[in-house]
């Protein structure tokens, strides 16, 4: 697929978050600026700036179109304290599409001072997580892959206009995490589906050409199979009985990408995000939370940003 991923999602919700009402649209932009911190850097639930929360708030001001100049400059600040860490791949993740969004939004480019051999020293670090099955480990060395962290992978080396080492191991580790129930295990031992792993696996094999038209076949019915009961969201897996945003988007947004979407009863998921909406703004993780974070917001912003594209 020649557009990267990242690329087709954000201007999918883009298309999305423009059919929301401006007052949703406003006070959800609002609540992720008020969450920036002196430092530049957003914070999860606890503790001061991560690069995880960064990503996902400079991730929703991007589709909100609020992004501005001096955000995007302060935000700046302090990615250039996390340029020397290796960290995980999650954080070496949220970096890179972090770098790639603050120039974007009328910020400096925070790429501009680091040595010239950065991208390939951020390919090595990725690499070192490679496990033996083909995968990519959540640890550097680990024994077996992860399907969640192979699809971070597959996404830096998109954003950074690389191509992935060994696309065909790579393929064929997600191919063995596909179950009889149609979905995809995060964990190799694992029996039972999950939405997010599903996503995930669906992600890595969509971007490398390798969904075949069996197994798109088969993720639509299992994931249109996860709708809780009562609350119209998808539940992380078939045992689960309440929903959540996480898994109410990826799973929304993996139907809507195989050209299924008419599998979800898109009112009812509209009805479920807007429920997990805090009346200040932000979004929670389900109805059985109590706190709002960047994270569930821009999952939330997400869903109904989906559910406009199928409900109008």
């Amino acid at each position: 697929m020649s557009e990267p991923y990242l690329t087709r999602l954000t201007a999918r919700l883009l298309d999305g978050v423009e059919r929301l009402p401006a007052a949703t649209r406003e006070r959800t932009a609002a609540y992720v600026r008020g969450r920036q911190l002196p430092d530049g850097g957003w914070p999860g639930r606890e503790g001061g700036s991560d690069l995880y929360y960064t990503g996902f708030a400079l991730r929703s001001l991007a589709v909100l179109q609020a992004l501005d100049a001096d955000l995007c400059g302060r935000a700046a600040d302090f990615l250039r304290t996390r340029m020397s860490g290796s960290g995980s791949v999650v954080d070496l993740f949220s970096l890179v599409v972090s770098c790639y969004l603050v120039p974007l939004g009328g910020g400096p480019d925070v790429l501009a001072d680091a040595p010239p051999d950065w991208r390939e020293r951020v390919g090595s670090v990725l690499e070192s997580f490679r496990s033996p099955d083909g995968g990519y480990g959540k640890t550097p060395g680990a024994p077996h892959g992860s399907t969640y962290t192979s699809f971070l992978v597959v996404l830096c080396h998109e954003l950074l206009g690389t191509p992935t080492p060994a696309p065909e191991r790579l393929a064929a580790f997600v191919k063995s995490r596909k179950r009889a129930d149609g979905g995809y295990v995060e964990i190799g031992a694992m029996k039972r589906s999950g939405t997010n792993p599903t996503a995930a696996g669906v992600g890595v094999l969509q971007i490398l050409g390798a969904l075949g038209d069996d197994a798109r076949a088969a993720v639509a019915d299992f994931l249109a199979a996860l709708p809780a009961e009562f609350e119209g969201g998808l539940r992380a897996n078939d045992r689960i009985p309440a929903a959540d945003l996480l898994s109410t988007f990826t799973g929304g947004w993996t139907l809507d990408r195989i050209g299924c979407a008419d599998r979800l009863d898109w009112p009812a998921v509209r009805d479920f995000a807007l429920a997990c909406e805090a009346a200040a703004g932000g979004f929670r993780g389900g109805l059985w939370d109590d706190r709002t974070d960047v994270e569930y917001t821009f999952y939330g912003l997400g869903t109904l940003a989906l559910a406009a594209l199928h409900t109008d």
